[in-house]
C-alpha cells in the first residue's frame, strides 16, 4: 500500500513562506524580501493579484481618510499604484473625486479610489517580487500542515508536479479565508458568527460604452438617489424598476455597480449578488460560480438594452473566481471591533491605519447594505495582535481574515487595507526570522519602525 507521503518530489526550505498571492501576500513577500530574509510566495492561479486579477474586482476602494485630505495607505500599495501609473495602467487617487463615473457615482467612502487595469497588475505585482528575489511558485495549492508545540515545521503543498513539502521559521496565511491557520487547528469563527457570511459577486468587465451617454443619463436623475429601508436606490435604479416591470430582471438589487476603469470605454461591473454561498466549501463555490455567470449574462443583457451608453457594449471577461466577501476570521491576541473602527481607535499595537467605511452587503436581505462611513478625519489603527493566531509560535494571517468582529471585517476586507496587513505581516516574520523570536515576543515598537522606513503612514500611533 502507497502513502501519498511517499510521492513526494521535492522539498522547499526557506526563511519566510506566504501562501497565497492576492493583494496582501504580495506585499508580505516583498517587505519580507526587503527586510532581507529568503522568501517562497505559493500561489494557486498562474499570476498573483487575487481578487484584483483571478476576481477583476476594481477599483482599489479609498486609501485615504475619511475627509479625502490625507493618504493613510501607502508603502508597498503606493509603489505598486505608482508603477502602474506611470505605465499608464491606474490613475492617481488624489484625482479622482466622488461623485464620478469612477466611482459609480457613489460619494460617501468613495473619495480618491484607484482605477487600475488587472493585466497589467499581474505582470507589474509579478515583477516587484522577481526583483527582491522572491521565490514563486504558481499552479500550488496548500495540502495541510505538520504543527509540533504550537509551530508548524512545515506545510504539504500540490501541484502538477505532485506533492511537495515546505519548511520554514515564519508561515504567513493571505489565503483571504484563513486556510493554513484552520487546517493546522488555530481557532476561528465564521462569518457573523452564526455562519451566516456576507454574499458573494462576480465581477465582470465591459467595452465600447458611451462615456457622455452615460453621463447625460445620470445628470438628469441625479436628484432620484436615495436610501429607504435599508436599500440604496443609486445608479441605474430608474432602469432596473423598468426591466423588472417588463420581466427583464429578477435579479435581488435595485440599482447597477458600474465603475469606469482607466480607459474611457471599459467599465468594471459590480452587481451580482449571490446568497449563502461558504468560500470554504468546494461545492458552494461551484454553486455560486454557475449562479454567478447565470446572472453576469442577465445583468450584461439589461445594461445593453436599457442603460444609454451601453447599447453596443461588449462583455469582455467574467472573473475566474467568484468575489468572496468573508468567509473565516481567526482568533487572535487582539480583536477588531466595530466599536474600534467608527469611534477612529488607534491603539498603540497599531501596525495600519485605515479609514475604509464598514460595508456589510446583504446584511438584512438579500437587497439591503449596510454602509457606515466615519465622521470626517477619522480613521482607526489595527492592532499586530489581531494578525497573530493564539497558540502560534510562529504563523501570521493577512488580509481580510485576520481577528475581527464580522462588522469591523467588513472595513478592512478591501484589498488597500489588506495590502498594509500583508506589509505589516511580511516585516514582522522578517523580525521573527532574524531574531528566532515567537510572534508574541516581538517588539511592536521595532516593527512599527521598520514600517515607517518602508513609508507606511503611521501617525497618531
Amino acid at each position: 500500500m502507497k502513502d501519498f507521503k511517499d510521492s513526494i518530489v521535492n522539498h522547499y526550505n526557506t526563511d519566510v513562506v506566504i501562501v497565497g498571492g492576492g493583494p496582501a501576500g504580495i506585499c508580505a513577500a516583498c517587505a519580507a524580501a526587503d527586510s532581507g530574509v529568503k522568501v517562497m510566495l505559493i500561489e494557486q492561479y498562474g499570476f498573483v493579484g487575487g481578487m484584483a486579477t483571478a476576481g477583476l474586482v476594481a477599483p482599489f476602494m479609498t486609501c485615504y481618510d475619511s475627509s479625502g485630505g490625507t493618504k493613510l495607505i501607502r508603502g508597498l500599495f503606493e509603489e505598486l499604484v505608482n508603477r502602474m501609473i506611470a505605465e499608464g495602467a491606474a490613475l492617481p487617487p488624489e484625482e479622482i473625486g466622488a461623485p464620478s463615473s469612477f466611482t459609480s457615482y457613489i460619494t460617501n467612502g468613495h473619495i480618491h479610489v484607484t482605477p487600475f487595469d488587472a493585466e497589467a497588475l499581474k505582470r507589474i505585482a509579478e515583477q516587484m517580487l522577481i526583483e527582491r528575489g522572491v521565490k514563486l511558485l504558481y499552479y500550488t495549492t496548500y495540502v495541510s500542515s505538520t504543527v509540533r508545540y504550537n509551530k508548524i515545521d512545515e506545510i504539504l503543498i500540490h501541484n502538477k508536479s505532485g506533492f511537495a513539502s515546505v519548511s520554514a521559521k515564519v508561515f504567513i496565511d493571505c489565503t483571504g479565508d484563513a486556510d493554513v491557520a484552520a487546517r493546522s487547528g488555530a481557532k476561528f469563527t465564521v462569518g457573523n458568527g452564526n455562519g451566516k457570511m456576507q454574499p458573494a459577486s462576480l465581477f465582470f468587465r465591459i467595452g465600447n460604452v458611451d462615456l457622455s451617454k452615460i453621463e447625460k443619463d445620470i445628470e438628469e436623475h441625479k436628484n432620484d438617489f436615495y436610501r429607504k429601508d435599508g436599500v440604496n436606490y443609486r445608479s441605474f435604479h430608474w432602469h432596473v424598476s423598468r426591466a423588472r416591470a417588463a420581466g427583464d430582471w429578477n435579479l435581488a438589487r435595485v440599482s447597477i455597480g458600474l465603475f469606469r476603469g482607466v480607459k474611457e470605454d471599459e467599465w468594471s461591473v459590480n452587481t451580482s449578488r449571490i446568497m449563502d454561498i461558504d468560500g470554504t466549501d468546494a461545492e458552494s463555490l461551484t454553486r455560486g460560480s454557475i449562479e454567478g455567470r447565470l446572472q453576469v449574462d442577465q445583468i450584461f443583457r439589461f445594461l445593453v438594452k436599457y442603460v444609454p451608453g451601453c447599447e453596443n457594449a461588449k462583455l469582455l471577461c467574467s472573473g475566474s473566481h467568484l468575489g468572496i466577501r468573508e468567509t473565516r476570521h481567526i482568533v487572535g491576541l487582539s480583536t477588531l471591533t466595530a466599536d474600534n473602527v467608527l469611534e477612529g481607535k488607534i491603539p498603540e499595537d497599531s501596525i495600519m491605519v485605515a479609514a475604509n467605511s464598514i460595508d456589510i452587503h446583504g446584511k438584512f436581505g438579500p437587497l439591503s447594505n449596510q454602509y457606515v462611513t466615519l465622521p470626517e478625519g477619522k480613521y482607526y489603527g489595527v492592532s499586530f495582535g489581531t494578525m497573530v493566531p493564539k497558540d502560534f509560535d510562529n504563523l501570521l494571517v493577512a488580509g481580510r481574515c485576520i481577528s475581527a468582529e464580522s462588522d469591523a471585517a467588513g472595513a478592512i476586507r478591501v484589498m488597500p487595507p489588506c495590502m498594509a496587513l500583508g506589509q505589516a505581516a511580511g516585516v514582522a516574520a522578517a523580525l521573527m526570522t532574524e531574531q528566532s523570536i515567537k510572534a508574541k515576543d516581538l517588539s511592536v515598537s521595532q516593527l512599527q519602525a521598520v514600517l515607517r522606513e518602508q513609508n507606511v503612514y503611521l501617525e497618531g500611533v
